[in-house]
């Protein structure tokens, strides 16, 4: 077995145990997966300032993500409060993921797939069953990093799917 193939293979393992992670609510797992300081490669930043705050502030704001409908979240700390988040307002979350491809450069390497997500709220006042289940289908880009201790989460960016409805479909056939 080539290198490059069980590259390809290890980085498969940390994409699948971070979705898993989410789907058990397991915020301590999702968190290790996530790359930290020392991991983190050096941001290039022309107007950084030369002294050892501006270091510390660049470390931090080594990850990034995008939640479908958020804002560019930077650093450690927002990334990780936005899953906390997530988690704490989800009863139930399920990702069949399709469409995987994984690429590996040296010590990055790229994940494109489709989140078909399922998903559930908290029960209704009263109700002590879940919430209605919504499906959403989303795509996704996780960039990782090879570190001492694996591959480590650098950026996710998740955008939706817009669906077509029939009647949009029947717009663009030539009469």
């Amino acid at each position: 077995m080539t290198g490059a193939r069980t590259d390809v293979e290890q980085v498969e393992q940390a994409n699948t145990a971070f979705y898993e992670a989410l789907e058990r609510g397991d915020f301590d797992e999702l968190s290790d997966l996530w790359l930290d300081a020392d991991g983190a490669p050096e941001p290039h930043d022309p107007d950084a300032r030369d002294d050892e705050d501006a270091a510390e502030d660049g470390d931090e704001a080594a990850i990034s993500c995008v939640h479908p409908g958020w804002p560019v979240l930077t650093g450690r700390g927002e990334v990780l409060r936005s899953y906390a988040l997530i988690m704490a307002n989800t009863e139930y979350i399920q990702f069949f993921l399709t469409d995987v491809h994984v690429g590996v450069a040296g010590d990055t390497a790229l994940v494109t797939c489709t989140e078909n997500i399922l998903s559930g709220g908290p029960p209704p006042e009263g109700g002590g069953e879940l919430g209605p289940l919504v499906g959403q289908l989303v795509v996704a880009t996780n960039v990782f990093r090879r570190t001492v201790d694996g591959w480590k989460l650098w950026s996710h960016h998740a955008s939706p799917v817009l669906a077509e409805t029939d009647d949009e479909e029947g717009e663009d056939s030539p009469s």
